[in-house]
């Protein structure tokens, strides 16, 4: 039986993008300077495809790559842990390795340099969450990303001291993206809950120390009995855990990412 649709991406362009032989669909809508939106496991959800049509709404075209599961389904139990499986034995993710920027990064790059060519505009704006949460910084040693966002970034998964410290990147790409942060006024915005086991802080601390002012952390308290009501398990800052009213510390993230691609693509100084 084939999975329920819940979102039929009906307001969305279907379209493939290949690279050096590479392909996958790519999700399509809206005008202006274009923003990569990197689906979290499972997939495009709905919770994803509202966030993208968000960003949409300040004037941005969106691309929306299937990386895996099925776009528009909703997230379950099952799906996720699915979903989880494939991503952790993917080639493409390196979801284990440090030290080591995911090969995906190759074909990332590569569309952004496309959307940035079919949409204009000073440069492209990147959002990745969960196992596609690092991609963004990766993504960043192409020149025409310019507003990387690593929202709750889970890889390497942190089985190990070493791996919780990891930023997911090859030295070489650290080099150029610390580059960037220095000569080219490129920020690079991170977001977590504090209690989230998959995105340890070690993790930030990290990206502080190597990218210094270049790098935005928001940490959100999810901590036992947090004043917000966060639960301890909470992990995606602006799908599933977002809490959609004024004042929350989750709609408060999810304005500072829409503002940062508004002021980096939109109203650049």
């Amino acid at each position: 039986m084939a999975p329920e649709i819940a979102d039929p991406l009906a307001d969305f362009t279907r379209g493939a993008f290949t690279h050096e032989g590479e392909t996958h669909e790519v999700y399509r809508s809206g005008t202006g300077p274009a923003v990569i939106v990197m689906a979290e496991i499972p997939g495009i959800t709905p919770k994803v495809a509202n966030f993208a049509r968000r960003v949409r709404e300040l004037g941005c075209t969106v691309y929306l790559p299937v990386l895996f599961g099925t776009p528009g389904r909703a997230a379950s139990g099952g799906y996720i842990a699915k979903s989880m499986v494939k991503g952790c034995v993917s080639k493409e993710f390196a979801a284990f390795a440090t030290g080591k920027t995911e090969p995906l990064s190759i074909w990332l790059r590569a569309l952004a340099r496309h959307a940035h060519a079919e949409c204009g505009g000073p440069g492209v704006g990147a959002i990745g969450m969960c196992f596609t949460g690092g991609f963004a910084l990766g993504m960043t040693v192409e020149p025409s990303v310019i507003a990387p966002v690593l929202s709750q970034p889970s890889l390497p998964l942190p089985v190990s001291k070493k791996a919780k410290s990891s930023i997911h990147l090859s030295s070489e790409d650290l080099r150029v993206v610390k580059e960037r942060v220095a000569n080219e006024d490129i920020c690079v915005l991170g977001m977590r809950f504090t209690n989230d086991r998959a995105v340890p802080a070690e993790r930030f601390a990290t990206l502080r120390r190597e990218l210094g002012d270049g790098f935005i952390g928001v940490e959100i308290d999810s901590s036992d009995g947090n004043e917000w009501g966060n639960p301890k398990n909470a992990h995606s800052v602006v799908t599933e855990h977002l809490v959609d009213e004024p004042g929350h510390p989750t709609r408060a993230a999810l304005d500072q990412v829409l503002a940062f691609f508004r002021d980096r693509l939109l109203n650049p100084a």
